[in-house]
Formats: structure tokens, sequence, C-alpha cells
């Protein structure tokens, strides 16, 4: 792609954010164009304002482009824009979709029928045993599984699908050659190996920030067309998914848990709220007609 350094450049330029961002695309169409922009300018752009042109304009954000696309190129990660055919559909529809995903790996299963796994980090024995038959269920049947990679539930979930020879989609909050944690940078390789793909809408290079997870969270969902809860504490990052989830109308799963279990919270509360209780596969793979 002969714009790739001006796409980089515009996902590396922080506070200016999904939903501005696709407002200077309406308007000046490519990021080349937007490279090329005044201050006084883009000023002009509702939404954009004196404090947030000038970072726009920062040098620091225009260096190391050529280094980014060779790292890019050696580690085989591929950019996919909200320009491009390839682009998912079902990230198309939502209001802050991401401008452009890194991507290595399989991307060719980004457009297909997915289903998301979350949990809790600090999982139970029995959110592993349970994370660990529906992610080798699902893999079975040929679906794929979605999480983010994270410690506890999101791991267990990526590692069963493999277990069982299906393909996984990772959705992290960092730069692809960023891996976090650092102790999943082999499950992450795996995953790439068997078919699989990671996903990110940050640079490469780009360390993982708190700030980032919330917003990966709506990328797993919007990708999925249902999300499973195994286990969730009533406040926590996986319950921020199934907000997002909510938002976006996919059918929530819950695992019903141990009322004496803090993990179980979230989930007993979502079934008790209307989602779809799961005793086993089957409460899963019939909402679909598997």
């Amino acid at each position: 792609m002969e714009d790739l350094k001006y796409w980089i450049w515009l996902s590396k330029i922080p506070g200016l954010g999904s939903i501005k961002t696709q407002r200077l695309l309406d308007i000046y169409h490519t990021p080349k164009e937007i490279w090329s922009m005044k201050e006084e300018e883009l000023q002009q752009v509702e939404g954009i304002g004196a404090k947030l042109a000038k970072e726009i304009l920062k040098q620091e954000y225009r260096e190391n482009l050529d280094k980014i696309q060779e790292k890019m190129k050696e580690e085989k990660i591929e950019l996919i824009t909200l320009q491009d055919e390839e682009y998912p559909e079902n990230l198309r529809h939502l209001y802050d979709k991401p401008i452009s995903l890194y991507v290595k790996g399989n991307q060719s299963i980004l457009n297909e029928f997915s289903l998301a796994m979350i949990g809790c980090r600090e999982n139970s024995t029995y959110g592993r045993k349970v994370a660990t038959a529906i992610g080798k269920g699902l893999a079975k049947r040929g679906i794929i599984t979605i999480s983010g990679l994270a410690r506890g539930i999101d791991s267990i979930s990526h590692e069963a699908t493999i277990k069982e020879n299906g393909k996984t989609i990772a959705v992290i909050g960092s730069g692809i050659d960023c891996i976090y944690p650092k102790e999943n940078t082999n499950l992450a390789k795996e995953i790439v190996e068997k078919g699989g793909v990671i996903v990110s809408e940050y640079p490469p290079e780009t360390k993982a920030e708190r700030m980032n997870f919330p917003a990966r969270n709506r990328i797993i969902s919007a990708l999925s067309s249902g999300v499973i809860v195994i286990e969730a504490k009533k406040k926590s990052g996986t319950m921020s998914t199934v907000d997002f989830a909510l938002e976006q109308g996919k059918i929530i799963f819950a695992i019903p848990g141990d009322i004496t279990n803090k993990n179980a919270e979230g989930t007993n509360d979502l079934i008790k709220q209307g989602a779809k209780c799961v005793t086993c596969m089957q409460d899963i793979v019939e909402e679909y007609y598997f």
C-alpha cells in the first residue's frame, strides 16, 4: 500500500480517536491529505480545536514510520483500513469503529461466524474447566472463538480452541509486537501458526496501557455473533465487554457459578437480568441452529 505510512501515522496520534478521524476522512478522504493540512485548516474541522490540531501536527508522530513499516514486513503484520474491502463487516456497524486494524495471521476468519469467550484474570478451577470444555466444544463444531489474550479465562479459551484444532482470534490492547502479558508471547505465536489471527488497532511499538483495554473490548464483542461470559466480578473489564455487546445487540450467554464466589457474581447477575443460562453446549449452539 503506497499510503501505508500515512495510515500508520494517523493511528499513532493520541487523543484523535475514531470519531474525529472518521470526520477528517469524510472531508479529506485519505490520511495523506490530512498529513498535508495546515493548523488553521484543522482547527476549522468540527471537534478538532486548537489543542488537538497542534497534537496532530507534532513531528514526533511523523518519525520512525519507515522503521515501523519495516518491522511490519519482517513480522508479517498487515494493515486493514476502513477503506479496504477486507475490513470486517461486523465492525462497519460500530459508531466508533476502528479506522485501521493491524493483523497477523489468517485475516479471512475475521469475517466468519465467531463467538467471544471472556472472563476474569483470576479464574477458579471451575472456571478453567468450563472455559476448556466450551472452547473445545465450539472448536469441534468449527466455530471460531474470540478473546483478549489476557491472563485467566482469555488464555484458557484460546488454548482450548487450539488444542481441539480450532481457530481463534485474539484482540489485544497493544502493538502486535508488544504482546501483553509477556508470558503469552508463545500462545500468540501458536494462535497464528494454527490458523488464527492477532488483531490490534494500535501500531507496532505501542505498549499496553490501561486505557487501551476498554477500547479493545468493543472490538471483541463487535466481531462476534454472541458473547459467552465464563466468570466475572460485578465490576470488571469483562462486564465492560458485556455492556458493549448489549449496545451492539449481541446475545449474552452466562455460566452460573458458586454464589459464594466473587467471580460468579457478575455471571449470576447477568442470568437474573435475562442472559442465556448455559449449562451445556446445546444451550449455546441451539441459538444459531448448529
